[in-house]
């Protein structure tokens, strides 16, 4: 008997510890290739993330890379940094997953629907853009930056 309420116990403390909160995202991430970081935050009910660091923010000629791949031809001049990439998440507690948001890609001026899962420890996210069916698209796991 006394085993069974250690690993009851143990059960227990370990469902709660691993327990993921909407607001468990928020904060910087790195893309796996350690370009670019993206400060994840929340308004509301809804997640959005920044691009807040760039290893190269410029380019040859020695300016701030801008938007240029953008197909709408005013946003063709904002810079990259500082560029919302991420817009409109929320949390489905129930599937421990944010959705329903979009992932902007400013190497080919595309946005796609787009879902994060994050693991257990907290420190990674897996990020999945993709059109129409989450089945067609592309992950990318990217890190906690402390």
């Amino acid at each position: 008997m006394k085993k069974i309420i250690v690993l009851f116990g143990f059960l227990c403390l370990s469902l709660f510890v691993s327990a993921q909160t909407s607001d468990d995202v928020v904060g910087v991430w790195i893309n796996p290739k350690g370009t670019g970081k993206v400060k994840i935050f929340r308004t509301g009910e809804f997640f959005y993330g920044n691009l807040i660091w760039l290893d190269q923010p410029l380019d040859a000629n020695g300016k701030p890379k801008l938007d240029k791949e953008n197909p709408d031809a005013v946003k063709k001049n904002r810079r990259l940094q500082g560029l919302l990439l991420l817009t409109g998440f929320t949390f489905n507690a129930d599937d421990k997953i944010w959705e329903n948001g979009q992932i902007y890609d400013p190497k080919n001026g595309k946005t796609y629907s787009c879902k994060m899962t994050l693991s257990a420890n907290k420190n990674e996210l897996d990020i999945r853009g993709f059109i129409g069916i989450s089945v067609i698209g592309r992950s990318e796991v990217w890190k906690r930056v402390e």
